[in-house]
Order: C-alpha cells, then structure tokens, then sequence
C-alpha cells in the first residue's frame, strides 16, 4: 500500500493472465496496471501501462483477473503496480524480481507461473484475520505460534489527534470489562511518527499521579513500575505505522505468554476471550507526564469476544474517511515571505518520490493556499540545483524534456538561491490563475506538491494582521467607531484554538474556538484567574458574528466585540474587559486536543502555548513582542528603594536627632547620606530610561518619581543659596528664616513623594505582571514605611520631651559658649521661641550654700 488503501493478493496464471483477490482500492481518477523495471522514481515515472483494464472504481475485496496486453510480457514487468496516470501516482505495487527489502523474493519467469502466489509477506497491511469494530475501526491479526507472539494491526478513520486502543479485559470480570484491562494504546506524535505502549486500566479517568506518588487511571505500564530498561513491563513493540488518506494504521507485536504478570495478561490462543476496544482523543506528554494521556472516548468504545485462533474476515472494503488530507497546509498572506527551503522526504503526499523535496515554511510538501489579488512573496533558500516554479504540471521537472506541455506561472531557472543569499521572488496570482497548480523544481521531478488559488480570503477582509508569538498564530483585527472585528488562525493541526488578552494565561479574558462532535463551530469566551480548570470561568461578552471552521486541523475563528462592554465595571469579570485602540494589545496564544461547553478538566488543559506575549499597536497596524522587563526593573526599583527608603530619610533624621553630637559630625553625616541618595536616584532614573527606550509620563508612578527628583534636585540648589547663618548675639535674619522654612518643607515633601513613588512603582509592577513575589514585596515596603514612621514617633516624643526639661528647668543646664549648636532647621519656629524665652525673659535663680 502506498495510499488509497490499497490491499491485495496476486496469483499469476500463466504467461499473460493474473488474478487477483481480497482486492481494496480507493477510486481514483485515471488508475490502470502499470509495469516498470524498478520500484524507484525514475524507473516507475518512465513505466508502462500493461493491461486495458481500467480500476476507476472503489474496490471491495473484489476479485477478478487481469490479461495483460499483446505486446506485453513477464519479462518486461519486475514491478506491477496500480498507477494513478495524471497525477504519476503509485497506489500501491508488488516487486516480482530482485526484492531485498525482507519481503518475499521471486526468481524470474518459470516460478511465477503455475499458480504462484504473491501474498505479500512482509507487507505490514496484510494480515490473515480481520474483525471490524466500529465503522470506523478494524482490528487484523496474525498469529505466529512459532515465535509465541501475535501481530496485531489497528486501523481507523479518525483524526491525527486521536488514539486507537484494544487489548483484553480481565477475565475475572462480570461487568464494567474496562477495569483491570489490559490494552495497547496506539497513535502518532505531532511529527506523525507512530507510538505503540501498553496501558493497565486501573481507574476510568485520565492517568493522574497523586503527590504521594500514588497511580490511578488509564497508565502506561511503566509509570506503574517506574523504569523498564529491558523492556520486560512495556513488551509491545512498535512494528509499523502510516497515516495515509485519513486513515490510522499501525501495527504491534505482543508476547502471548507475558513475563509481566502484575499488568499484562496471558492470552490463550485457542480460547475464547473478552477483548475491549476505544477511541478518542489524546493528549501530548508535558512536564508532569511525560506520556500520552488518552483521553475520554466520548462513547467510541466496546467490548466483544473473540477467539484468535480462528479464521475470520468481516472487513468488506477500504476504510474511506471524510477528511483524507492530512498534509500540512500553509497559507500565504501579503504579510511575511514563504520561506522555500529543501528536506528529506519523509510524509511526502504523492508517492513515488525523490529523496529530497521541498519545504515551505520548514514544512514538508505541504499543501500551499494562495488568493487571487494578493501578491505572494517567496524567499527561495533551496539550493543552486533546484529552480523553483509554479507550473500547470503535477510532476514539475519541465515537462517539455517529457514531450508534454505545461503552463507555467511563476519561476524559472532564476528562481534559485540558499540561505545566505535568498533570492526573494513575488507572484500575484490573478483571475486568469487555475483553482489548481503546483509548485515544483525545474530541474527535478515530484518535488513539491499542490497551489489552492482561492478567491478573498482572512487578508482580504481585515486591515491588519500580525503573526503571534512562536510564529503558530496569525492574529487579525479591524477597528471601527465602537467596535472590533477579530479572528486568530492556528498555523498547526489542533483540536482548538485560544487567545488571550493579557500577559499570561493567568488574569487574562480568553477566547476559545473549536468544532464540536456534530461538526458545528462554537466561540465562547472566558475569565481565567488561576492554572487549574475550576479557575476558568465563563463569560457572557457580547460577541457578535462569531464562527470557527477547522480544515485539515487547522483552526480558524471570528468575531466581533464592542471596544468597551456595556456594564458596570464592579458588575461582572468581563466588564473590565476594555479594548483602548491606543494602547498597545498584549495577545498570547495555546492550541489543545479537546474543548467542551462544560465539565472542563485537566483533559483540555493546552498542550502547546505562546512562550510570550505579543504587543499588538491596534492603530498602527503591527506588534512587538512583550519584553520581560522584571529584572530591568528590580534593579531600578532597589535603587530607588535604596535613595527613598534609607539615605535621604537617613540624612534629614540627622539633621534632626544627632545634634548633640560635638562639632559639625551631625552636618556631614546629613550632607553625605543626602548627596548619595540623590546619585543613586540618579543613576535608576538613567538605567530605567535608557532600557525602557524613552520616558513616558502616562502613569501615576511616573509623575509621581519625576516631581520628587525635581524636589531633590532643589534641595542642593536650595542649600548652595542659603543665608548666612547668624552670630552667637545677632538676631536670625528673614532671608533666614524664610530659608530654613522653604529647606525643612521641599526637603519633607521630596520623602513624601518619593514614598508615594515607590508604592506606586509597585503597584503598577504587580499590575504589569501579577507576580505574587509583587504582591509580598509590596507588603514588605509598607510595613518597612511603618517602622519608619513609628520610628520617628518615638524620636520626635524623645526630642521634645528633652526640650521641655531643658525649658522648665528639670534638666541640668551647662553654661555653653551660646554657639547654636541645637538649632532646630527642621522646627525654626520653635527653635526660635527657645531663643527668644532663655534672652528676653526674666529668671530668678535662688541660690543655697551646699551642705559641708
């Protein structure tokens, strides 16, 4: 099988005749038989048609025979395949001669005759039983009681996110044949590679690892038993795997006798066994488990018995999907270049196939979807051997050396370029551009693969649009007077698509798409306030022209909100969800498996997510990613805290308590603390502009810093023009006084204003990023303010207290040389009433001889 589903047995009768038997196909367009010298490329491209009949029909475990042409012999055919003319497709093939590959090799003419029979083994499709399950699943085995194994081969129509399981149920079991099972689990990983692992059922929930360490749910064997390094515990082993037209198929050998007693169980070839059987949806392994967690089958599951020893063969045709195209798909926009680039061909869509193919986007082949109108640039980085092109021909490599015609489109020989230096090209497919073309190398055949050219599409009917963080997310928007028109489109195959306006997941208004199992699309919106899914609440915003499609997994939706909703903002969460166009739009992004209406679990928790916001300039029409600026700013807000909360209140306490000190000690321990606050002040000013590229005064936390470096900066200034200071006898001058005044208020309302400032910074960092550490830190700043002021309570009671005695007499007066050196320059108006009572008052002082 190489795509279609292609199955069969081929009996050649004679010299120009063969049958064939259990014969699926699904139809194509222009199939007939087709002989060729070799399986590769070239050899089956320049092959033969070998028979008249034409296979343009499904086939359904047909059988009929086949006469080969007159002209034709078995000496001309070491290959036969089933070709798929306009497109130089191969649906499948058997090797009649020289096969090295493992599978059956055949000697030349005289064994192929009378009655040889080509089965296939070695084919990993073929099987001798076959039993359907569900219309969409088949379980094919084969016994092999030589080797004590069986080789089982699962295969559904179902999407790439989806697991297929089957194993047997615990004999011991009446009812409720899911616990105690023992199934495999089988799917693909998002790069298509397949997986095959045992799982013991021990709960009917999602595999959860409780903190005690304790395992419940539907597990790998060796989560239950820790590390299997000789695999004894997981004894499934992966044989093949393929994803092809829609359909899953994977195929896995188990032991029949299992040494792992405690989750495996022994099969009895020749009785009769329940086994059980689901599918559904899965989810990727993340850091807390690191497995693939199957998810609720959601009513896709059963229960039969089955004896695998016997024959059976209810399978009647092809599995034929709704949805076979399982290639990536890239769409262009007039926004970024497609990256055209060269890789290994390892899911390439059209078989037989070079070994080297093209990439667009770092994507394999993928199926590339172009609008009329809009100009399409690609940056061609493929090499100087491959001229890319768009042509009218499916197989590219200029069709003229084939005698064939061709429009081409776009390209040519110029067309080529590597990575150092791109060439970049621009196409602008126009009315007169077919619905289908093809991208290809001018100098190789089947390298690329399919152009859509569709009519108006996202770019067309939005003004704006940028690419999201992790470039997984293109994000679209159009403003209007009191509203706007949004819709988001994964760059990836999920089961749904969320964004979210905010820094984080976190605190953050989502919006949710995806198609629900009846195949309607749905948008719902969400308040989320914490990491679990009790946290995320629904919303009742008014979205208006809502919609959401997914082709080939790829997740669009729409809608249309007003820039402000209308409720009161203390009313409900969404109220405060306010769109300014002239701020910038902080998005971010996550793709999972599943999504509901209700009962949200752990089971639609993302499984890929934005590693970053995105700042979308609604007005400008562009965006910039979010810097985390924490560091940036822890930095700066220390050494404010450092200038506000110690040095300059550290330099005006003293000033105003450590006046008793002899000389003018008190004046240079003021004069320093002071000027190096000021400088630190200083310096955090200039780091925080210069990493923040610019100043913006739009915040209260701002306006409040800069008026407090302004007052700082008049408090030097300020003390550069005061007033001389009086002699011992002189009166205080005006000037003075006025002086000491202006110092003692711009000095205490700098702290003022500063404080404010360190609590407004804080506040607005915990209003950017919602850390807790924001929070705690903020709580530590208040109470450090606290103790500050309590601080200065308990000074200021001493202080005074002291004057008060020194004033009544109670305290043991020194006649000084009346220097001031207990001016008070923080309190000059009480300073002054000390002077003016110990000058101008009378005292009278009683004097008594001491006692001898």
């Amino acid at each position: 099988m190489a795509q279609h589903q292609l199955r069969g047995v081929l009996n050649v009768i004679d010299d120009c005749s063969f049958k064939v038997s259990q014969f699926d196909m699904l139809e194509g367009s222009d199939v007939r038989w087709w002989g060729a010298v070799g399986d590769h490329l070239e050899n089956l491209t320049k092959g033969f048609v070998v028979s008249e009949q034409k296979l343009n029909k499904t086939y359904k475990s047909d059988g009929f025979v086949v006469k080969l042409m007159n002209n034709v012999t078995w000496d001309d055919i070491n290959v036969l395949a089933v070709w798929d003319l306009p497109m130089a497709s191969d649906f499948g093939h058997v090797v009649l001669r020289n096969l090295t590959n493992g599978t059956e090799f055949l000697a030349p003419l005289p064994s192929l005759v009378n009655g040889t029979v080509i089965k296939g083994n070695g084919m990993p499709t073929m099987f001798n039983n076959c039993k359907v399950l569900a219309d969409n699943y088949r379980v094919r085995w084969s016994l092999n009681e030589e080797h004590d194994v069986i080789e089982i081969g699962l295969e559904a129509a179902i999407g790439f996110l989806s697991y297929m399981a089957f194993g047997w149920a615990n004999p011991n079991a009446s009812s409720s044949f899911m616990m105690g099972g023992d199934v495999t689990v089988t799917g693909f990983k998002e790069d298509l590679s397949p997986f095959a692992d045992d799982y013991f059922i021990t709960k009917y929930s999602e595999c959860m690892i409780s903190k005690d360490g304790r395992v419940e749910g539907v597990c790998p064997d060796t989560i239950y038993e820790g590390s299997d390094p000789v695999g004894l515990v997981n004894n499934t082993r992966l044989v093949y795997g393929q994803r092809k037209d829609g359909v899953s198929f994977i195929r896995f050998r188990k032991p029949l006798k299992s040494m792992d007693t405690k989750y495996d169980l022994q099969l009895n070839q020749n009785a009769t066994m329940r086994v059980i059987w689901a599918l559904g949806l899965i989810k990727p392994p993340d850091s807390l488990r690191p497995f693939y967690l199957p998810q609720n089958h959601g009513g896709s599951y059963g229960h039969l018995t089955l004896n695998v020893s016997e024959h059976i063969d209810d399978c009647l045709g092809p599995l034929d999907a709704e949805d076979k195209q399982d290639q990536d798909l890239v769409i262009a926009d007039k926004k970024g270049p497609l990256v055209v680039s060269t890789g290994p061909a390892v899911f390439y869509p059209n078989p037989p196939n070079p070994s080297k193919v093209l990439y667009i986007n770092k994507k394999e082949a993928p199926l590339l979807r172009v609008e009329r109108g809009v100009q399409v640039k690609f940056s061609i980085q493929a090499g100087h051997d491959v001229a890319f092109y768009i042509t009218s021909d499916p197989l590219g490599g200029n069709a003229t050396l084939r005698n064939m015609s061709e429009t081409i489109y776009f390209g040519g020989p110029e067309a080529q370029g590597v990575q150092a230096t791109p060439t970049e090209l621009v196409w602008a497919p126009d009315r007169n551009t077919p619905d289908l073309v093809y991208y290809q190398s001018l100098y190789a055949q089947k390298m690329g693969w399919k152009v859509q050219v569709v009519d108006a599409g996202l770019p067309d009917m939005y003004n704006s649009s940028v690419v999201l963080d992790d470039q997984q997310v293109t994000f679209f928007w159009t403003l209007a007077e009191n509203s706007i028109s949004i819709a988001a489109r994964g760059e990836k195959k999920s089961g749904y698509l969320a964004i979210g306006f905010g820094r984080g997941m976190v605190n953050s208004y989502a919006y949710v798409g995806w198609v629900d199992d009846t195949g309607n699309g749905k948008v719902s919106t969400y308040w989320i306030d914490g990491r679990d899914a009790s946290n995320i609440h629904p919303t009742n915003e008014n979205l208006t022209h809502a919609r959401c499609k997914s082709e080939n997994g790829i997740i669009t939706m729409e809608f249309t909100r007003p820039l402000r909703p209308s409720c009161d903002l203390d009313d409900k969460p969404e109220c405060n969800n306010i769109v300014d166009p002239t701020t910038p739009l902080k998005v971010i992004w996550a793709m999972g498996a599943q999504w509901s209406d209700d009962h949200l679990s752990v089971r639609n928790m993302h499984s890929v997510t934005s590693s970053r916001p995105i700042r979308v300039l609604l007005m400008r029409g562009s965006a910039e990613a979010e810097e985390d600026l924490r560091p940036v700013l822890a930095v700066h807000g220390f050494m404010m805290f450092l200038a506000w909360g110690i040095l300059l209140p550290g330099g005006i306490l003293a000033a105003r308590y450590l006046k008793h000190i002899k000389g003018d000690g008190w004046f240079q321990i003021h004069v320093y603390l002071q000027y190096s606050g000021l400088s630190i002040v200083f310096l955090g000013f200039l780091f925080a502009v210069a990493e923040l590229r610019g100043l913006s005064f739009s915040s209260l936390h701002v306006k409040f810093g800069m008026l407090a470096i302004v007052l700082a900066i008049a408090q030097p200034i300020n003390a550069y023009l005061r007033p001389k200071k009086p002699g011992a006898a002189e009166e205080v001058s005006s000037k003075r006084r006025v002086w000491e005044y202006i110092h003692v208020i711009v000095g205490r309302g700098a702290i003022v204003v500063g404080i404010a400032a360190l609590i407004t910074g804080m506040k607005h960092l915990g209003e950017r990023y919602g850390d807790e550490d924001v929070h705690r830190l903020m709580w530590a700043l208040i109470l450090w303010i606290l103790v500050g002021v309590l601080t200065v309570i308990y000074l200021e009671y001493r202080e005074r207290k002291k004057r008060r005695d020194r004033i009544s007499g109670r305290s043991n007066w020194v006649l000084g040389s009346g220097e001031e050196e207990d001016t008070d320059l923080l309190s000059p108006s009480q300073a002054m009433a000390e002077k003016d009572s110990g000058s101008s008052d009378c005292m009278e002082v009683q004097l008594e001889p001491m006692g001898r």
